[in-house]
């Protein structure tokens, strides 16, 4: 049996485009990526490569059916028992899994990043600290049209269709309850630096006990 402390688990939730990112960034950075194992929930979208194109496009990817939440859970609670694991690589373009997978040391620190991390009560208890970036859905939606045109090869109407149609409903109906079970809300994400001060030396303190 492994002797070493418990890694500590940290999830940080928040709407589509609302600085997830920037702030696992900014804890990257600033208590060291070689401490960190970083985890993106959207690596677990369920594979579609068995329905047409068609189909894929329409599916609603912002309801937490759409995720293997399952094996995300199996992943944690590996990385948590110091156990390496391999972590699926998602192709959004095509909406399917490549037939690549990433692989994830186990270390001190483990981050979780999604829109819905919160909303699966399994997942969400496994987090020691629980941040939520909260952000104008104006400004969200400006940076989720950017990336899907940039990143993502999409279309101007179709970001703007997804969002009225699955985006901005399941926020509603999952996302934004799920802000209740956050110990921390951070407004402006990552560029908040008084929140982000403290996110950190929380971890500091939680690292430095084990």
């Amino acid at each position: 049996m492994d002797k070493r402390p418990t890694p500590i688990v940290i999830g940080i939730a928040g709407g589509t485009g609302s600085g997830k990112t920037t702030v696992a960034n900014v804890i990257l950075d600033r208590v060291g990526a070689g401490n960190i194992a970083f985890l993106a929930h959207d690596a677990y979208y369920k594979d579609l490569s068995d329905l047409p194109r068609a189909q894929r496009d329409v599916i609603n990817f912002d309801h937490p059916d759409s995720l293997e939440t399952t094996l995300l859970v199996d992943h944690l609670k590996g990385l948590t028992q110091w156990q390496v694991v391999d972590i699926p690589i998602y192709d959004f373009t095509i909406h399917t899994r490549t037939q690549q997978t990433q692989r994830i040391d186990p270390k001190p620190v483990i981050l979780v990043e999604g829109i819905l991390v919160f909303a699966e009560s399994p997942l969400r208890e496994l987090f020691d600290v629980k941040i939520f970036v909260d952000t104008p859905a104006d400004i969200r939606f400006i940076r989720r049209l950017q990336r899907d045109i940039h990143e993502r090869g999409r279309t101007v109407e179709s970001v703007i269709q997804q969002y009225e149609t699955t985006v901005r409903p399941m926020h509603l109906e999952f996302v934004e309850p799920s802000k209740r079970y956050a110990d921390v809300i951070i407004p402006e994400g990552g560029f908040n630096t008084v929140a982000m001060d403290m996110v950190v030396a929380r971890i500091e303190e939680l690292l430095s006990r084990r």
